[in-house]
């Protein structure tokens, strides 16, 4: 018996085909295809993206050599030696809704030096240098070079956006962070079938997440929640990306493009997940955030049965920048670097239950 219920729904998941955008012909109808799926759904397939099939399978092809390096070579380059939360983190080392996630994984981020001195925000010091596997030198050129094509196409993807939506060009860029996220995630084969691999949840760390599933078709696990409340399974389709609306960007839509509950099962077949997470620039404000776009999204109708609630730790936490709101919850998700570089405010974040 699980201990999640695995039972689905029948609920199909649009597919966004970037290439059909480039021909006036079809653009509109892409385009009303990308509106329901951002303001009905939550969740879509993108194919076509022009992201290379050689830099997708260069990752792909490196992650079960890179999940199968000695446990101390990966503890080498624990997330826990991170100031920035970028490393190593290993199965149960992650809580989602309560319980030990069943999964390993490797943090990335765009490459860049330590900016924080004294006088900064302390959320600057959420930027800075990867750790990389002396073991397997090819990981930093391999993720590097990926991380660039995503970057790349994330820009492309929030063009199609702002269009689907009537706004005007740029207008969803001028949230962006220079820094981007990347996890390289594994979950191990289990006997518990349709257990925690990770728990329900909305992705709060980014304005969208773009998720390549690297494990064949026939290994399952990705789960959505559905506007009616059953789960919907996301299967991979070769050549495509699952992409998803972050926390970040419902409150900048004033709850018109709602982020989505969603989970990953156990299975008897390990699974391999590599999500990428555009980056939400951190001295956001609530002001600027709900206040930015709110006369446009203002015209758009309530979404149903939920009015335009949000359901945003960012929104109705204690602090005022999307900086210091990520700085807690990555302190409250990984306890040992906050005693250990954030020791000023550690206290006051994790007996903080806004």
């Amino acid at each position: 018996m699980s201990v999640l219920d695995p039972k689905p729904v029948a609920t199909e998941i649009p597919t966004i085909d970037m290439s059909l955008a480039e021909n006036p012909a079809h653009r509109p109808t892409v385009l009303q295809e990308l509106r329901h799926a951002l303001t009905d759904v939550g969740f879509l397939y993108l194919s076509n993206h022009e992201v290379p099939p050689t830099v997708i399978q260069a990752l792909v092809d490196s992650l079960p050599t890179l999940f199968s390096l000695p446990e101390g070579t990966k503890k080498d380059i624990a997330l826990e030696n991170s100031p920035h939360f970028l490393g190593y983190s290993a199965v149960g080392s992650e809580m989602t809704a309560g319980q030990a996630d069943a999964r390993e994984q490797f943090e990335f981020a765009t490459e860049l030096a330590p900016r924080w001195h004294p006088g900064l925000p302390l959320y600057e010091r959420l930027v800075g240098s990867n750790q990389w596997p002396h073991a397997y030198p090819e990981t930093r050129s391999v993720v590097g070079e990926y991380m660039r094509e995503m970057t790349a196409l994330g820009s492309r993807f929030l063009t199609l956006v702002e269009e689907a939506l009537s706004l005007p060009p740029q207008a969803l860029h001028a949230f962006l962070s220079e820094q981007h996220r990347l996890k390289l995630v594994h979950y191990p084969a289990s006997g518990e079938t349709g257990g925690q691999g990770v728990g329900p949840h909305k992705d709060s760390s980014g304005w969208w997440t773009f998720l390549l599933q690297a494990s064949p078709p026939e290994v399952r696990g990705l789960q959505v929640l559905s506007r009616s409340g059953g789960w919907v399974n996301v299967p991979a389709i070769p050549g495509t990306f699952v992409v998803n609306i972050g926390q970040a960007f419902e409150v900048v839509t004033n709850g018109v493009c709602p982020a989505t509950t969603h989970r990953v099962l156990s299975g008897p077949s390990q699974r391999y997940s590599v999500p990428f997470f555009q980056g939400v620039r951190r001295d956001l404000t609530k002001e600027e955030a709900i206040g930015a776009l709110r006369e446009h999204f203002s015209r758009y109708p309530v979404p149903s049965a939920r009015g335009r609630e949000i359901d945003s730790a960012f929104l109705h936490g204690k602090y005022d920048t999307w900086g210091e709101t990520q700085l807690r919850t990555k302190i409250r998700s990984h306890r040992i670097n906050g005693q250990k570089f954030y020791s000023e405010v550690f206290d006051k974040y994790i007996n903080d239950d806004s």
